[in-house]
């Protein structure tokens, strides 16, 4: 589903240099660093931007952080994509990796019932003084289908992505459009459960490959 208004771009990574990085309250900030400092909120523990955030962005967030895990669709089987993906970062291919990335983000979106998700796997992540880029989700009722923007390689010494970095990071974009189209929420924050689904997600992930456990 398209969303009116600014491109929403949602960033992995320290890369400050895109539209919105660096806005907290904009549900994205631009630096996990950043939100390592934690509050206690009625014995809740909370990402310290969410002080920024209104009553009602507060809701969405707490919507978010309650939601602390996320199976996946029944009779999924997939170890087959997982496995090209690795094979492809071993051989530093960009083709295979974009192939099986593409084919993987399918399969979750007909699992889980939602809009279609196009993938890219680029080279090298962008950076600045911030840091690297690692992914990007970007949704508007501009771009007909969302996009997820994943690199597989280093900025500086141009290494290739260890695979389970970039499984986590391809899962991590893919969680922003379940917070729109799964979970129906009306944005997207990083909070405590949404850094357990990622995890939660990635480890099935590496479940469906007796290779991979």
């Amino acid at each position: 589903m398209a969303r009116s208004g600014p491109l929403l771009r949602a960033e992995t990574g320290g890369y400050s240099g895109l539209q919105h990085g660096g806005d907290p309250t904009r549900g994205c900030p631009r630096d996990i660093s950043e939100m390592r400092g934690r509050r206690c909120n009625n014995q809740d523990m909370v990402f310290a931007y969410y002080d920024m955030l209104s009553p009602a962005r507060k809701e969405v967030y707490r919507q978010s952080d309650a939601i602390a895990t996320l199976e996946l669709p029944p009779g999924f089987d997939v170890g087959g994509r997982v496995l090209g993906i690795r094979d492809g970062l071993v051989r530093a291919h960009r083709p295979t990796v974009q192939k099986d990335a593409q084919a993987l983000i399918d399969a979750l979106v007909a699992g889980y019932v939602v809009p279609r998700v196009d993938v890219k796997v680029l080279a090298a992540r962008p950076s600045d003084v911030g840091g690297e880029l690692h992914g990007l989700y970007e949704q508007d009722e501009e771009i007909p289908v969302a996009r997820i923007s994943v690199w597989m390689r280093t900025a500086q010494r141009k290494q290739v992505v260890a695979f389970k970095s970039f499984l986590r990071t391809l899962v991590h974009e893919f969680l922003h459009h379940l917070d729109y189209e799964y979970f129906k929420l009306p944005e997207t924050f990083h909070t405590q459960g949404f850094y357990k689904r990622e995890s939660s997600l990635t480890y099935a992930l590496m479940d469906t490959s007796p290779e991979l456990r």
